[in-house]
């Protein structure tokens, strides 16, 4: 009888459970995934002999040759460019602050960093236009000096900041916490600099964990939708991120050139969980040393 039970407990629950977290795995991400490339390549039009696998290729990067499918992937990685080395600063001067030092306002600090993902990026996308655009307080100010945020590539950069700006913080936060302030006091009563301590000692302590909030803070720039799309007005080769174009791309029902643009997310969503585990091992192989 014990027996029995214990066969259970070891080996039947455990294998019930994997098997039913791998199943949830192929449903909602595998199926996707595959649905997604096999759309972009016609796979179904080949496997119904309605075309080949060149002509399958060939529509593929045709899909490229539009004119406004450069633009968009250039503006994503614009703004990507901008927002993922801002949060970087943000984040390490908000996680030395909260982690190193106790002031009033502290708490307060940790929750406003937390608010971007309590509230829907379309309401975030609302605030920018409340804020800057026409009929806003700096609106007619804006308008006189001729600078243009909202609808313009400066609201979508400012958009994508605001959405993905708690990713670098959260992830340093409890880092330098866990770390404490022993290392950083002891380089200060040697004699060392502020920006001394801060380059040898806390950048060194918390690379792993910065390399990996900002690995997140890409993922999510590049795909950001909600926030960008209403300060964005969808202005085709102007003002569309490729999540944007391939929204428009998809309700023209252009599908094979929307899944083909789709493919590029697709793929840095892998390539965001390959570099995800390779910190996540190589902080587990250092910790082990």
């Amino acid at each position: 009888m014990m027996n029995t039970k214990t066969r259970w407990t070891e080996y039947i629950v455990p294998g019930i459970i994997i098997s039913a977290v791998l199943v949830f795995l192929a449903f909602f991400l595998v199926l996707p995934l595959a649905v997604i490339f096999a759309e972009a390549f016609s796979f179904n039009a080949w496997l119904e002999g309605e075309s080949t696998l060149a002509e399958g290729w060939h529509a593929y990067w045709e899909s490229f040759d539009d004119k406004y499918a450069l633009p968009a992937i250039k503006l994503t990685l614009i703004a990507a460019a901008i927002a993922v080395p801002a949060n970087a600063v943000f984040g390490i001067a908000a996680a030395w602050c909260i982690a190193k030092f106790n002031f009033w306002g502290k708490n307060v600090l940790i929750t406003l960093i937390d608010l971007p993902l309590a509230i829907s990026p379309v309401i975030a996308g609302l605030i920018f236009v409340l804020a800057f655009g026409q009929r806003s307080a700096l609106g007619g100010w804006l308008i006189d000096h001729n600078i243009k945020i909202i609808f313009a590539v400066p609201g979508i950069v400012l958009a994508t900041i605001f959405v993905t700006f708690p990713f670098v913080a959260r992830e340093l936060i409890p880092l330098m916490q866990e770390q404490g302030t022993l290392e950083e006091e002891a380089a200060v009563s040697l004699g060392a600099s502020g920006w001394q301590t801060f380059w040898r000692i806390t950048l060194p302590n918390i690379k792993w964990g910065l390399l990996y909030g900002l690995i997140l803070c890409n993922a999510r720039a590049m795909g950001e939708f909600g926030a960008v799309s209403v300060v964005s007005g969808h202005i085709r080769g102007e003002t569309n991120t490729l999540p944007l174009y391939i929204e428009t791309l998809y309700a023209s029902y252009a599908t094979v050139q929307s899944f083909t643009m789709a493919t590029l997310l697709a793929m840095l969503g892998i390539i965001t969980l390959i570099a995800k585990a390779a910190v996540e091992w190589k902080v587990k192989r250092e910790r082990m040393k």
